[in-house]
């Protein structure tokens, strides 16, 4: 009986892998997708937009794609106090349910921003979805509340008038957030079926919008947590510190990538390779040259693609950390871009896309742009893929992009 068990896991896990995007930059927080998106498509025509949804309230998060259901969140109400999750169907793009609750902490936030800032995440069973107020929620896909941690009541000065904005992140059986700000400033994990508190650490007292990274090593779930002045390592099931380094010039809107080795947002980039035994890494490279501002770079094909806030596309070596190229695309730039099949898909704040073919740069290719659009609408979340979709959010609408 187990050996039909192991093979119906076996052919499962990859299906799922495949369909599913469960949190901000994707399965592997490294915003590339095996998958081949449509080249273009234009909102007014129709063309290869499989489906449009409308949205409430405002929501700068990126959606998320969990058992064929396109999970965003929203905020609403004047003091942005009404907290939104939503669940559509991937194929129809029919409403399946939404929720609303009310936030229990501080709503207040710069107008570039919204309450619905962070990006829910997933385990492929759970849907954890956490607001600007330091409210997390876990429901199950079919939108029942398993459990709702109102964080603020425990810390109430944790937040600051600009707003929180850092996603949360699933590691094993732990849910991960990062709460840092210039009153209580701290990061936590929760158990995933619970919610109740693993473990809690202090940080420094000073605003930050960077995103937890997990990762499986050899003795399990590590998170990583990037701050102003240094990037730590944690056991993701006790909170026990395993090591830190410090970085020069960090920028705290973006947020670390681990892809073999860790490439953190500081000074320009940071190149560290990983330890085996838990100790803290060795610096391979920094290059100031290679500017992220509020996007993450992605790291694809031996290169890290980074995209500043003014749209110039620079594309570096990953393992010297050369400039190879760069490209101007559309600013001013918020969300991450994404990559499939050889090509880079991003988006600015004003809602005008780019799709650029990426080709091979360490033979002398340099990218260039294939397709450029608008959407007509601010777009500030980072888009999902899912199968051969593209799901690209604004305020108002959820877009299904596809043939």
């Amino acid at each position: 009986m187990s050996r039909y068990v192991i093979l119906i896991l076996t052919l499962a896990l990859p299906a799922l892998a495949g369909a599913d995007w469960l949190q901000f930059r994707g399965n592997q927080h490294n915003s590339i997708a095996d998958a081949n998106p449509p080249t273009s498509w234009d909102v007014e025509s129709g063309k290869n937009i499989a489906w449009t949804a409308d949205l409430p309230g405002r929501g700068p998060s990126s959606p998320i794609v969990v058992q064929d259901r396109v999970i965003v969140t929203a905020s609403d109400g004047v003091r942005q106090d009404k907290l939104y999750i939503l669940a559509f169907d991937a194929q129809t793009g029919k409403e399946l349910w939404r929720r609303r609750f009310w936030a229990t902490g501080r709503t207040l936030c710069n107008p570039e921003s919204a309450v619905a800032a962070p990006t829910p995440a997933s385990d492929g069973e759970r849907i954890f979805a956490f607001y600007s107020s330091n409210d997390l929620a876990c429901l199950d896909v079919d939108g029942n509340l398993l459990w709702y941690r109102g964080l603020a009541y425990d810390y109430p000065q944790a937040g600051n008038d600009v707003g929180m904005s850092s996603s949360p992140v699933v590691a094993g059986e732990t849910v991960v957030v990062q709460i840092e700000s210039q009153g209580d400033s701290f990061a936590a994990g929760l158990d995933v079926q619970t919610g109740l508190e693993r473990w809690r650490v202090q940080r420094a007292q000073r605003a930050n919008w960077s995103s937890p990274v997990a990762f499986e090593s050899a003795t399990g779930w590590q998170v990583l947590l990037q701050s102003v002045e240094k990037l730590t390592a944690f056991d993701a099931l006790t909170g026990k510190q395993l090591w830190d380094y410090k970085l020069a010039s960090s920028e705290i809107t973006s947020t670390v990538v681990a892809a073999g080795k860790l490439f953190a947002p500081a000074n320009g980039v940071t190149a560290l390779e990983l330890s085996e035994n838990s100790s803290a890494p060795k610096l391979l490279w920094d290059a100031n040259k290679i500017t992220t501002s509020g996007s993450t770079p992605v790291v694809y094909d031996g290169c890290v693609y980074a995209l500043n806030r003014a749209g110039v596309l620079t594309c570096a070596d990953a393992k010297t950390g050369d400039v190879l190229y760069q490209l101007r695309l559309k600013g001013p730039v918020w969300a991450t871009p994404v990559i499939a099949a050889g090509r880079l898909y991003m988006v600015s704040s004003a809602g005008e896309a780019r799709v650029v073919e990426l080709g091979h740069p360490a033979a002398g290719d340099k990218g260039q742009v294939v397709f450029a659009t608008e959407f007509g609408e601010r777009i500030q979340g980072t888009p999902a893929v899912s199968g051969n979709a593209l799901f690209i959010r604004s305020d108002k609408h959820l877009w299904k992009i596809a043939e």
